[in-house]
């Protein structure tokens, strides 16, 4: 098997965590989907440039703090969450962005490779409806080497999500 680039593809791609969570929803077949990048694809940007689609294509999963509490956050690529949207949705004093060790301990894995789902714990999980606006989505697999692809709805779904409208406004 070779990685787009042409490059022999020498590992397995997803993280083991995130393949036993795919396993668990009846989604093996997505396991052959995972494509593996040798440079790292930690951000929106890398990631639409390795994968060749829009920046709004990739699905960021982020990790906030709400009251202290782990809040996964859903956001396509293009867009900035707005954290006062997700305070309000939430019904929180204050949000902010979670630290990587709270991501981590939350997730089971490190910034720039979290899925949006097949984490170590169970959080409250947002979705910016901005996602929907895709045939297909492009999210972590559990490292910043590796992606894969799923229709926006199914993302959403797996993960739990509730849909709501939580990106930055344009001034």
């Amino acid at each position: 098997m070779t990685n787009p680039d042409g490059t022999p593809d020498t590992g397995p791609a997803a993280h083991p965590r995130f393949v036993e969570a795919l396993r668990e929803l009846g989604l093996d077949d997505l396991t052959g989907q995972v494509r593996a990048f040798p440079d790292a694809t930690r951000t929106a940007a890398e990631a639409a440039a390795a994968i060749g689609c829009s920046l709004g294509e990739i699905v960021k999963s982020l990790i906030f703090e709400a009251d202290g509490v782990p809040v996964l956050v859903l956001m396509d690529g293009a867009s900035r969450v707005d954290v006062e949207r997700v305070r309000e949705e939430l019904g929180a004093g204050a949000v902010k962005r979670a630290r990587a060790d709270l991501v981590r301990e939350t997730t089971g894995y490190a910034i720039g490779g979290v899925p949006p789902f097949g984490h170590r714990t169970r959080t409250r999980v947002l979705a910016d409806r901005g996602l929907l606006d895709h045939d297909v989505v492009w999210a972590a697999a559990g490292t910043p080497h590796t992606v894969f692809p799923m229709d926006p709805k199914s993302v959403v779904s797996h993960a739990g999500g509730t849909l709501v409208d939580i990106r930055e406004r344009m001034a």
